[in-house]
C-alpha cells in the first residue's frame, strides 16, 4: 500500500506542476484577449508591462516566509526521518536511553523559549507585550524546524544512527531532497497568484 502511495505521489505531483504551468500560459493569453476588448481594470501581461513586470518581479514574487518554512522544515524532516525515531526499538536500551535524554534536551529547548516569551518584559514579545505579532510568532516555524533537529540530532548520535558529522549533514540534505516537488509547486503556485493579482 505505501509502496503505491510512493509511485503515485510523483505522478499526481507532476500533474499538478503540468496544470499550473498551463494555467499560466491560459492566462498571458486571457489577459491579452481582454485587454484587447478594452475590459475595465485589467492588465495584459504580453504588454511591455506585463513582460517587464513578469522577468521582474520573479525573485519578489516567490521569496516570501513561506518558502523558507518549507526549506527549514524540510531540513528537520530529514533529521527526524533519518535519526532513527520513527523506527523506535523498544526492547534496545540504547534506543530508550535516547529517547529519553534526547526529549530532556526538547523540553529544556521549550523552557528556555517558554522563558524568552513568559518572562517579564520578555524580549520576543512585540513591544507592546502581545505574542501575536511579536518576534515570537514570526520566528515559530524556524524555532519549531530547530527543535526537531535538535531532537533528531541528539537521538541519532546516542541510538548510533548518525556516527559522523556527514551523516547529520546528509539526512538534512535528503529532506530536502525528499520535499525538492514541494518546492517546485510552491514556485509554480506563487507565480500564477503574483501574476492573477497582476492582471485583475
Amino acid at each position: 500500500m505505501r509502496s503505491k502511495l510512493l509511485v503515485r505521489a510523483p505522478r499526481l505531483l507532476s500533474w499538478v506542476a503540468l496544470l499550473l504551468v498551463v494555467a499560466e500560459l491560459l492566462l498571458f493569453l486571457l489577459s491579452w484577449l481582454l485587454s484587447a476588448m478594452m475590459t475595465e481594470g485589467v492588465r495584459s501581461m504580453l504588454s511591455s508591462e506585463g513582460i517587464r513586470w513578469f522577468f521582474g518581479s520573479f525573485s519578489e514574487v516567490v521569496q516570501t516566509p513561506l518558502l523558507v518554512w518549507l526549506l527549514l522544515l524540510s531540513i528537520a524532516y530529514g533529521a527526524v526521518r533519518k535519526c532513527g525515531v520513527l523506527h523506535f526499538r523498544t526492547h534496545v536500551y540504547r534506543d530508550r536511553i535516547a529517547l529519553r535524554l534526547s526529549v530532556f534536551l526538547f523540553i529544556i529547548y521549550v523552557a528556555l523559549l517558554a522563558l524568552l516569551i513568559m518572562s517579564p518584559h520578555a524580549v520576543l514579545l512585540s513591544a507592546d507585550g502581545a505574542l501575536w505579532p511579536s518576534a515570537f510568532s514570526r520566528g515559530l516555524v524556524p524555532a519549531i524546524a530547530f527543535g526537531l533537529l535538535l531532537f533528531s540530532v541528539a537521538y541519532g548520535l546516542m541510538a548510533g544512527t548518525f556516527r559522523s558529522l556527514t551523516d547529520i549533514f546528509t539526512s538534512m540534505t535528503q529532506g530536502v531532497a525528499f520535499s525538492a516537488p514541494l518546492l517546485l509547486l510552491y514556485v509554480l503556485a506563487a507565480q500564477l497568484y503574483a501574476s492573477l493579482c497582476f492582471v485583475f
